[in-house]
């Protein structure tokens, strides 16, 4: 099958999955008629039978599967609830592929660099597969390599998906909503940045260093030296899954500080050091002999911008404190209000939600996580498109949920998520009166009081001599300008058309002169030359022309 051949068949099999749930409420901005298909829908709709599609379809979607499921305003409950249960586990690759493509990548002979390197894979993943290896100086280590190949597939499959998402946004009512094009955008950044495993490796070593106030919190060690984009050597760890903890093990050893220790580097990790951990999930940690916890697979991090993670705090604090309003106050200052935002409802919701919230206690209230997954379809719900920190947010906090219930079932996560809060608060505020803090406030305070008579005689100065001017930049680049002159053409176009068909119509009875098909010949071209012009307006506007944009006013940054 040559590329091109390849590239069709690939484009019609998304297409068909894209056809197949359009109407179930998931990807249903696309708008293709199904009647121009010979596609069995079969079990249209049913969220197992969209996740065992999605699988079926390759890496960039179980991926894709991965990042609707931390996007509960594209994507209905059911079917998030089967997007978690989605498997990344496929067959190995044959142990020869694997070793040419370490020595590829490396530029050296496996035999030289490892003692044992063993065949059987620790694990394996749609985009990689991992192998226990030992060095020549006794360290032992886990390899994780790239499936060859792999980048190439998820480009062209990125490719397709930004084409799609662009016409949707343009020509469907969902698309200008939630903006599939900057979604793809979006993910396509983040993915690529993952398949290199030299981000991989540098997120290692900065979640390292943060953990630092919490010994039993670790990450593996990246051996930088047998370190590239597709191969990525680290150090071996070696313990029981979270969710493998025995009853036994729990009644032996108190796990309440292992969980709460957790919960406080993955706070500190978001809210000061601006990270998010996007794949907490019970199988990338591992319980040690020792008592700690190893934290694994750090491909997927999403950084947060400072006024960002400063709102994502006060929203926080605030739902905890039970202050619905600033809670609402907050997502409209993230997020973007679309056209049709009802502020009313929006408040009234998100007050009654984080007032049941706050209401409840103990380890069965409801959690973290859920509150600003709630958040997020609230303010779909309402026409407000909300920052994608926060549904990032809340599903790390699901995870570390499932994570810290495996370690210690009775552990109040809400409490422990509070008093950290607190004492994050009372940190920031002690730094903001800090000897360094008041000085810098008052350089600038000082900067302000000595330019401020300077800057007013100015002003006055201008507006005594008449000479004050406000300069407007930007109008020529602006979308008006651009309507006014197609609204121009428009009509200069029309009225030179209908010029020329009036002039054709009254030479149409001269006697004299060539004749075209039976008529005077210069009467014959003008009409026809009108009726082209005609034909190319009424093609232009109905081809060219698009709707606007909904009216969107994004919160203060």
């Amino acid at each position: 099958m040559t590329d091109t051949s390849r590239v069709l068949a690939r484009n019609a099999q998304i297409l068909r999955f894209l056809i197949k749930y359009r109407r179930a409420g998931v990807l249903s901005g696309v708008d293709i008629d199904p009647a121009t298909s010979d596609i069995d829908t079969g079990d249209d709709g049913k969220p197992e039978a969209f996740v065992d599609d999605l699988e079926a379809l390759g890496p960039t979607f179980i991926k894709i599967g991965q990042a609707l499921s931390t996007r509960p305003d594209m994507v209905p409950p059911a079917y998030i609830a089967a997007l978690e249960r989605m498997q990344d586990d496929v067959a190995p690759l044959p142990f020869e592929v694997i070793h040419d493509a370490v020595e590829e990548a490396l530029g050296v002979r496996v035999s030289k660099i490892f003692e044992t390197f063993e065949e059987t894979p620790l694990g394996c993943a749609s985009l990689a597969q991992v192998h226990r290896a030992t060095l020549r100086d006794g360290r032992r280590v886990a390899v994780k390599v790239q499936r060859p190949g792999i980048v190439e597939q998820i480009r062209d499959d990125l490719d397709t998906l930004a084409r799609l998402a662009g016409g949707v946004d343009r020509v469907t009512d969902v698309g200008r909503r939630i903006r599939f094009a900057d979604w793809v955008h979006e993910f396509r950044r983040t993915l690529l940045a993952e398949l290199d495993y030299r981000v991989e490796a540098e997120n290692l070593d900065r979640f390292d260093a943060h953990f630092e106030a919490y010994p039993t919190l670790f990450v593996p060690k990246p051996i930088w030296d047998l370190t590239r984009a597709r191969v990525l050597t680290m150090e071996l760890v070696e313990g029981t899954k979270v969710t493998d903890i025995s009853g036994l093990q729990r009644t032996e050893h108190d796990m309440g500080p292992l969980a709460t220790s957790l919960l406080h580097g993955y706070l500190d990790q978001v809210f000061v050091h601006g990270d998010i951990h996007a794949d907490p999930h019970p199988g990338n940690l591992l319980y040690t002999r020792d008592g700690r916890l190893g934290l694994l697979d750090l491909g997927m991090v999403a950084h947060v911008p400072p006024r960002t993670r400063e709102r994502l705090l006060k929203l926080l604090f605030a739902a905890v404190d039970g202050r619905g309003e600033q809670v609402a106050a907050e997502g409209i200052a993230m997020g973007t209000r679309l056209e049709d935002f009802d502020e009313e409802r929006y408040y009234r919701d998100v007050g009654q939600l984080v007032a049941r919230y706050a209401a409840q206690t103990g380890a069965t209230g409801q959690t973290e996580g859920r509150l600003m997954l709630d958040l997020v379809r609230l303010a779909t719900a309402c026409g407000l498109r909300t920052a994608p920190e926060m549904s990032l947010l809340g599903k790390t906090l699901l995870h570390l949920e499932s994570v810290v219930t495996a370690l210690d079932p009775e552990l109040d996560m809400k409490r422990v998520v509070e008093d950290h809060l607190n004492d994050m608060m009372r940190k920031r505020l002690r730094k903001s009166l800090s000897p360094a803090s008041l000085a810098s406030e008052m350089m600038d305070l000082q900067e302000l009081v000595r330019d401020a008579p300077r800057k007013v005689s100015n002003v006055l100065s201008l507006l005594s001599e008449n000479r004050l001017q406000m300069r407007v930049t930007g109008l020529e680049e602006s979308h008006l300008l651009e309507s006014l002159h197609k609204i121009a053409n428009r009509i200069a176009a029309g009225i030179v058309t209908a010029a020329l068909i009036v002039a054709s119509a009254m030479m149409m009875d001269n006697p004299d002169g060539p004749r075209l098909f039976g008529y005077p010949a210069i009467a014959m071209l003008l009409f026809l030359t009108g009726a082209s012009l005609g034909i190319a307006i009424v093609l232009s506007a109905l081809l060219g022309d698009r709707r606007a944009r909904p009216n969107e006013e994004r919160g203060p940054r």
